[in-house]
């Protein structure tokens, strides 16, 4: 992805533009819904997002970032940026809403932090070649494509790893009963 960007930083790259687009623009709108904002001005946001790509490339360091994390990073700061210009927009009291206390109960976060445990335990019991790649893909919000470009695997391989770890995980997490068997 980081050599797609830099075609279109050098050479304004129209196709390179749309594979980023095809791939990015889908996954940013579904990230930002994920953080409050409605469909549409998800979209919008994530469109914004892309045409700040196309105007700001050679701002990309692939040193600094994966693309995905920058343009994460572009779509978060947009979507602030229009909750703040929005703060100053006059509420009808009729229209609002109570506020609900969606804090989590003290039980509730005492069982995430077990399961948290629980998981993190058994992602040390990974091989450490499946490890490297569940990280970098959920951690680091990598795709498989990425994965296999930076590792230098065939992107069969990082698939199957991944599968592969999924695979141990869910065996460790039933047997700790965190997770029912299929």
């Amino acid at each position: 992805m980081a050599r797609l960007v830099a075609r279109v930083a050098a050479e304004r790259d129209r196709e390179a533009f749309a594979v980023l687009f095809d791939h990015y623009a889908p996954r940013l709108s579904t990230y930002l819904q994920r953080l409050g904002a409605d469909p549409a001005a998800a979209e919008e946001i994530a469109q914004d997002s892309m045409i700040a790509l196309w105007r700001k490339a050679e701002l990309f360091d692939p040193a600094k970032s994966s693309v995905g994390t920058w343009l994460y990073r572009i779509a978060r700061n947009r979507r602030i940026d229009l909750l703040r210009r929005s703060r100053g927009v006059m509420v009808d009291i009729d229209d609002a809403v109570p506020p609900v206390d969606e804090a989590p109960q003290p039980d509730e976060q005492l069982g995430a932090r077990e399961r948290e445990t629980l998981v993190r335990h058994a992602m040390t019991g990974l091989p450490p070649e499946q490890l490297k790649l569940v990280r970098l893909a959920f951690f680091e919000g990598r795709s498989h494509s990425e994965i296999a470009e930076s590792t230098g695997l065939p992107l069969g391989t990082v698939k199957s790893r991944i599968r592969l770890a999924f695979t141990r995980l869910r065996r460790s997490l039933e047997a700790a009963g965190l997770v029912e068997a299929e």
